[in-house]
């Protein structure tokens, strides 16, 4: 068992290399459709803090940054439309690769991918109801951190959700026995395991935020990196 103490920020995870098997990565693009439910609480998420702002008839810009797989953005589409409500989201992510991947397959008309990062909308001047991530905090160093909470905040005009791993021995315990053994062919077992050694702990990622930013739990071992406008 690797300490927790310290966040292992040297360890990097499979995915994020460039030069990595295009096929394992697109594996564990698709199995992000499966492993979200049960970790991420995005579910919970959407009926606490974004279906609250939204009103029938009203379109709701959202942006997503980081879609890997685009399951985030599937299934929050899937949950206001069944409330009848109208999200028009903005899929982002800077690795090419992920935009290869959901050009495989069919999205609503509400759903649209770039192959962009933040800087580039905040250049652009684009404006968002709300914005979102899921597990990106942990890819990044403290002052990216902090310059993404900043675009984030820059982009948002109601609301921001950063939802990531809380590190701890517990959670890389229980991961590696009772999830990693069911994904294989794929990197999600290895890149889950360093995901959580790479992870922040709620007073290391709150002393990186801007004032204004508060940090909830989400049991059992997530977090919330939150902005209200």
């Amino acid at each position: 068992m690797p300490s927790f103490q310290h966040r292992a920020a040297d360890l990097v995870e499979l995915m994020d290399d460039p030069a990595c098997d295009r096929e394992l990565l697109f594996r564990t693009y698709a199995q992000f459709a499966v492993i979200n439910p049960l970790l991420s609480r995005w579910r919970t998420v959407y009926r606490r803090h974004l279906r609250p702002l939204m009103q029938p008839g009203v379109p709701f810009r959202l942006l997503d940054i980081g879609f890997g797989g685009g399951d985030i953005p599937r299934r929050l589409d899937r949950w206001a439309r069944r409330d009848g409500l109208r999200l028009e989201i903005t899929a982002i992510d800077p690795d090419p690769r992920a935009a290869d991947f959901a050009a495989r397959a069919a999205w609503p008309d509400t759903i649209t991918f770039r192959a962009c990062d933040t800087a580039t909308l905040r250049a652009e001047g684009a404006r968002f109801d709300a914005v979102i991530s899921n597990a990106v905090l942990h890819h990044l160093n403290p002052d990216a951190v902090t310059r993404l909470l900043e675009d984030s905040q820059a982009l948002a005009t109601r609301l921001v959700l950063h939802n990531d791993t809380v590190r701890s021995a517990a959670a890389y315990a229980l991961f590696s026995t009772f999830i990693a053994p069911w994904f294989r062919r794929s990197f999600t077992a290895e890149d889950g395991r360093r995901t959580i050694r790479r992870s922040y702990r709620p007073d290391e990622l709150l002393a990186l935020a801007p004032p204004g930013w508060r940090i909830e739990p989400l049991f059992p071992f997530r977090q919330l990196a939150v902005w209200e406008g």
